[in-house]
């Protein structure tokens, strides 16, 4: 199949990492891709190069406001013509919009587009959804809460819209005595007994340390989550918070701690980090990561937490109970929900029984249902049947 992918932008994120990995291994496959971003080639570390490694085309419209979208919009429209792809997909919202209306002037046949979020705040974003839809084909929902929001919130025709979940590349898990497969090959009981400490892929034993990895916006949370700490930092003795990631509440964070009528001393454990290349290394060096968001869709970072075995204290968010199975009840929360959010990460983080075993089932849970092999092989199946 001749494929086009069009995104946003190409940062570092969340819904560019599955959209590169995608476009990558189906390109593998034997599939011809280009990926189009509606903004400007980020400058310093982004996706760009490990597309262009992997011989796949980068074409970049330069849409920088409102203004620039339409002269952005037109651009793609030729692009498009040029390639005459199969398929367009597209992820995120402004690429949705934008990408799917040029991309039916284009005279493009199939029109696919991906949510990745059920979107709470931005109304209007449902809207434009709803206005554009007869000239999109499928819309591939990140997870069942989500497509049960675009359904029913979203207002999308049922008939179109397809789930398939995030997955991740499962990382080794390093045992100084025996190799990873045999660690695999072993019951999770005969795991737990052994009491044994995972090391993660430089080698570094894990520290007490508990991980936030995400943007420092209102959606993630960060306002209600920074409330928390000193109802269980104060009870966990030679621990330290890690806080990775920037956004524009990171002011607003450092004044809160600032003002906690806590000790200095458990202050200085909390490590505002801003944002990090290594973010999932030092997921990897963590103990437990914690999501606190306010709405989802399927959040990767929690993806990334489960396949390196970590448990997590998550808000009950889209996606979140998917992810976690049976072993979410112990790992989630309601939102604002404080004293619960307290009392689950104490349990965890003061009983290195039960923290093994919610991160081995994380992780075989991860390995059993959301691998990127897993992921890619069901977008493959799906764009081949539309292309039939």
């Amino acid at each position: 199949m001749r494929l086009a992918f069009c995104i946003t932008e190409l940062n570092v994120g969340g819904a560019e990492r599955i959209m590169c990995e995608l476009a990558i291994r189906l390109c593998a496959r034997g599939h011809s891709v280009v990926v189009y971003s509606l903004q400007s080639c980020p400058v310093g570390v982004s996706c760009v190069s490990y597309l262009e490694s992997a011989g796949i085309p980068v074409k970049f419209l330069d849409i920088r406001n409102v203004f620039s979208s339409i002269s952005g919009l037109n651009r793609l429209r030729k692009l498009l013509k040029e390639q005459s792809p199969d398929i367009f997909i597209s992820f995120l919202f402004h690429a949705n919009v934008i990408g799917r209306i040029a991309a039916y002037l284009a005279g493009i046949k199939h029109i696919v587009s991906c949510i990745r979020v059920a979107e709470r705040s931005a109304r209007w974003h449902l809207f434009l959804d709803r206005w554009t839809s007869k000239i999109t084909e499928k819309y591939i929902c990140v997870s069942n809460s989500v497509a049960e929001f675009s359904k029913t919130i979203g207002g999308l025709p049922e008939n179109k819209i397809f789930v398939i979940c995030n997955g991740v590349i499962i990382p080794p898990l390093v045992q100084s005595d025996i190799s990873s497969d045999e660690f695999e090959n072993k019951t999770f009981e005969n795991k737990i007994l052994e009491n044994k400490i995972f090391e993660n892929k430089t080698n570094n034993k894990t520290n007490n340390k508990i991980i936030f990895v995400g943007r420092l916006d209102y959606q993630k949370g960060v306002d209600w989550f920074i409330q928390t700490v000193p109802s269980w930092l104060n009870e966990l003795k030679n621990w330290e918070l890690i806080i990775v990631g920037d956004g524009n509440l990171r002011n607003e964070l450092k004044n809160q701690i600032d003002n906690f009528s806590i000790g200095n001393s458990v202050k200085e454990r909390i490590k505002i980090m801003g944002w990090r290349e290594d973010a999932i290394d030092l997921i990897a060096e963590s103990k437990i990561l914690l999501l606190t968001s306010r709405w989802e869709g399927m959040p990767n970072v929690l993806l990334q937490a489960m396949s390196y075995a970590k448990p997590v204290v998550a808000t009950n968010v889209e996606g979140v109970a998917e992810l976690l199975g049976d072993y979410g009840e112990q790992q989630m929360c309601t939102f604002g929900d404080t004293q619960l959010f307290a009392k689950k990460i104490l349990n965890i983080a003061q009983n290195n029984e039960l923290a093994q075993k919610l991160g081995l089932e994380n992780r075989k849970r991860v390995i059993e249902n959301f691998s990127i092999d897993k992921m890619v092989q069901q977008y493959e199946q799906l764009l081949l049947a539309i292309n039939s």
